[in-house]
Order: C-alpha cells, then structure tokens, then sequence
C-alpha cells in the first residue's frame, strides 16, 4: 500500500471509533464524546501495518470529521497531538 492510496475508513460509532481493516488487521483511533467535544484518546495500529501511514490516516479522517461536524478535539493521545504539531491547519480544532 503505497502513501497515496485511499484507505477505506468507517465509522464505528457503537464503539466509538474510526477503523480501517487491512489484510484481516483493524487499525483503529477512539474517542470519547464530551458535548461538541471529542477526546481522541487512542491510536491503535497493528504491528504488521506499521510505516504505511495507516495511523496518520485515521487520524486525519478523525481530525476532518470533527471539522465537519463543528466539534473540538482534545488530543489526548500523544500521537494525534503530534500530528497536529505537524499540521497546523487543524490547531484550530484544538
């Protein structure tokens, strides 16, 4: 799986979270929902997908569905924080 290639990501809201499954491996971001605020509170990313961008895509999936439906985000999990540190263009929604 290259970069470029488009994930196909869903949104699991029974468990509150954004999953993609690739090759029978579920990588996965959760959150909690405070009011119009969501803690984004883990990334997980299976070994065996590891180095394909498969978090950094959850995670700009999660940060784009916030945006869209007006929610503030609170990156709890240090590696969502870290990629708004990389992207600045979503700060806002902190």
């Amino acid at each position: 799986m290259s970069n470029q290639e488009q994930l196909d990501i869903s949104h699991n809201k029974d468990s509150n979270r954004f999953e993609t499954t690739i090759e029978g491996q579920t990588g996965y971001i959760s959150y909690q929902e405070r009011g119009d605020t969501l803690v984004y509170d883990h990334t997980i990313v299976p070994q065996a997908l590891g180095g394909r961008g498969v978090g950094s895509k959850l995670v700009k999936h999660a940060l784009d569905y916030a945006r869209d439906h007006d929610k503030k985000v609170v990156p709890q999990c240090s590696f969502v924080s870290s990629y708004i540190n990389k992207n600045p263009e979503y700060k806002d929604l902190v």
